[in-house]
């Protein structure tokens, strides 16, 4: 079952179109990775989706109700956003950070409960010796994974992540993947990830959304869509793809030549 549904959505700036025509649906228990180059359009696509933009045609469906008609609290109850940049949050420790996730739910008191939810989700990445450090004295990658732990104890059917892996190391890029695709298969989730990384997207996805100047290049299962001739095509550049591992593996060769004013 589709729990969101992108149905022909457009998006411009002033007379500058940046989305086209977009479709897509996510189930529940499915990762999708939106992948592309640079200016492609992913982060003003989440940001649609999520509502903090507003597409000039087409809608968003969630969990069977148009977005457009539901009040803000209804969605954070339903869809949870992780931005590409963490902030600073400078007076505010990880524990108080990500138990802000619980805002749709509290009224006056924290209960049990939400802390304990807090706790768990801070164990689940990594982050359960942070709790009480303030979070503007994290790294970069620390508060990536805060940011992601906020949106877990959110408890929201769907998850909306711009590139949550960039400030991360391989261990902790592959740890908090692992989370989220594990998540999704356990707790019936859809969760959309925008992401540079193909090779992670091929392990951790189940089906890719190639964008291209605004528009869809190819969606379907990384098999499908990690092709020689996408990459010569999309990101302008040779590539072999090994097919004969668990998952596609992009290997790059040498760029292309670029298109005149690129």
């Amino acid at each position: 079952m589709a729990l969101l549904s992108v149905d022909d959505l457009s998006f411009a700036y002033r007379d500058r179109t940046v989305l086209s025509r977009i479709s897509f649906s996510v189930d529940a228990g499915e990762v999708l990775g939106l992948v592309g180059p640079n200016g492609c359009g992913k982060t003003t696509l989440i940001k649609c989706v999520d509502g903090m933009l507003s597409p000039q045609e087409g809608k968003v469906v969630l969990g069977g109700r148009d977005l457009g008609g539901m009040h803000r609290r209804e969605v954070a109850r339903a869809m949870a956003y992780v931005p590409q940049s963490a902030g600073n949050q400078t007076a505010s420790t990880v524990f108080e950070t990500v138990l802000m996730g619980r805002r749709p739910y509290l009224n006056w008191t924290v209960s049990p409960g939400d802390e304990e939810r807090v706790a768990a989700a801070l164990d689940l990445l990594d982050l359960g010796g942070l709790a009480f450090r303030k979070v503007a004295e994290l790294s970069g990658g620390e508060r990536q994974r805060v940011m992601i732990a906020r949106a877990l104890v959110q408890e929201t059917g769907v998850i909306l992540l711009d590139e949550p892996t960039s400030n991360l190391d391989i261990r902790h890029q592959m740890a908090v993947m692992e989370v989220l695709h594990g998540l999704a298969e356990e707790k019936g989730l859809a969760v959309v990830i925008a992401l540079h990384d193909l090779n992670l997207a091929a392990t951790y996805c189940h089906r890719l959304l190639v964008l291209a100047e605004g528009s869809i290049y190819g969606y379907g299962a990384p098999e499908e869509v990690l092709t020689p001739e996408m990459l010569g095509s999309v990101y302008g550049i040779e590539a072999v793809v090994k097919q004969d591992l668990p998952a596609p593996y992009v290997v790059p060769v040498r760029p292309g030549r670029l298109k005149e004013g690129v």
